[in-house]
């Protein structure tokens, strides 16, 4: 990039258009992770299954993106990141398609394909966000990245989850591939070919990135992901059901309050991205700490809906200004070979997210009330705080 080109960065607060392109990519595909769920008896019914065996389906997509992101990061490491980009969204629609046309057993195997794939472009996505914007500007690119997520769960799953309605459950998925084929179409027009780092970046090396798995401080950026992200997902997960069932919200609304909690993400990722490259600790300890007090009101108070729709949308802004602090932390200790340490920090949201069922099930099983899992939520955040506080003393202190 040129002195010209980087002056006139500099002079601009706007992000390069490659940055939201990732964006709009990572949405398409995170569609699929959260479609199947809405469409979940249609596809046991068509495809002649138990429900049971249909919810697999979600599972070993899981299992794709915890365990499988990692060796494909690694393997992509000398492949220019454009490269990397299209030819893994090429592997996620083609996996998606030859799972619409096959039976069950190839469906399952392709959601497991589709599961690696994704893992492997949200990292090389966070990786290539960071290198189109000045350090300065890091954890705020990453931001807009995830933000494709975010819309992914509170708009596209429920939109696709509508198509599936007029169309069949196919339909929905169809529509995740062709968005995925505009997404490679926007890398290769807006992605520069060339390297178009404007800072200086190690060439890939596997035997750096792997040493880089060795640093204390990343493995404390990725407890704090996963026990985050669990936090607030296991309430979000069960949010629909408490507003039903003890808020006594109509149906009908029940669509409104949880895209509350997308506005609220929206507004958090933005706050999140614009404090996190100054200021990471400050944005993960203020979205900790409320989202611990924001899930005990849930858990406290799910009967009066006046209070429970503003928390939902306050724990929406306070859930994501935590992804660009954690995006940021884990680029800033891992940034001589951030490609594996990215692609892990994929695998740590994963398994937050995946958790849930089974945290849940602890109380659930036992016969607790449904708000129980605010409380889990609550007790997980909290957790999370020391690990924190940990994390800014080590590095005032030049530890890794």
């Amino acid at each position: 990039m040129s002195t010209t080109q980087l002056a006139r960065g500099s002079r601009s607060d706007r992000l390069p258009a490659g940055v939201y392109l990732l964006g709009f990519s990572l949405f398409a595909m995170g569609t699929a992770e959260f479609l199947l769920a809405g469409v979940l008896p249609d596809v046991a019914a068509d495809l002649d299954v138990p429900l049971s065996s249909a919810g697999i389906l979600i599972t070993v997509f899981a299992l794709g993106v915890v365990f499988g992101g990692p060796p494909f990061a690694v393997l992509s490491l000398r492949w220019p990141r454009r490269t990397a980009l299209v030819a893994t969204q090429a592997a996620f629609a083609a996996s998606v398609a030859v799972g619409l046309l096959g039976s069950y057993p190839v469906l399952l195997a392709s959601r497991v394909a589709s599961g690696i794939a994704y893992a492997g472009f949200f990292a090389i996505a966070s990786v290539t966000a960071i290198s189109l914007v000045t350090p300065d500007r890091n954890a705020r690119a990453s931001g807009v990245v995830v933000s494709g997520l975010s819309v992914a769960m509170v708009a596209g799953g429920p939109a696709g989850t509508l198509l599936s309605h007029f169309t069949g459950w196919r339909g929905g998925f169809w529509a995740v591939v062709l968005l995925t084929v505009a997404g490679m179409v926007g890398c290769i027009l807006g992605i520069p070919a060339a390297a178009t780092d404007t800072k200086p970046v190690a060439d890939p090396d596997v035997a750096r990135e792997l040493a880089t798995m060795r640093r204390p401080m990343l493995w404390g950026i990725y407890a704090i992901t996963i026990l985050t992200t669990a936090a607030y997902m296991i309430t979000f997960n069960y949010l629909a059901a408490m507003l039903a069932d003890i808020t006594s919200v109509p149906e009908v609304w029940i669509p409104a309050v949880l895209a509350l909690f997308g506005i609220g993400a929206f507004a958090g990722l933005s706050i999140g991205g614009r404090i996190s490259d100054r200021r990471p600790h400050t944005a993960l300890l203020a979205g900790t700490v409320a989202i611990v007090i924001l899930s005990v009101v849930l858990a406290v108070a799910m009967e009066h809906v006046w209070l429970i729709v503003p928390t939902v949308f306050l724990l929406g802004i306070a859930a994501f200004v935590l992804n660009p602090a954690l995006y940021g932390r884990v680029f800033a200790i891992a940034a001589d070979a951030p490609t594996l340490a990215g692609s892990t920090t994929v695998s740590a949201f994963q398994l937050g997210i995946s958790c849930t069922p089974v945290l849940a099930a602890v109380t659930l099983t036992q016969g607790a009330a449904l708000t129980s899992v605010c409380l889990i939520g609550a007790i997980l955040a909290a957790a999370a705080i020391p690990l924190i506080r940990l994390d800014n003393r080590s590095g005032r202190l030049g530890m890794r």
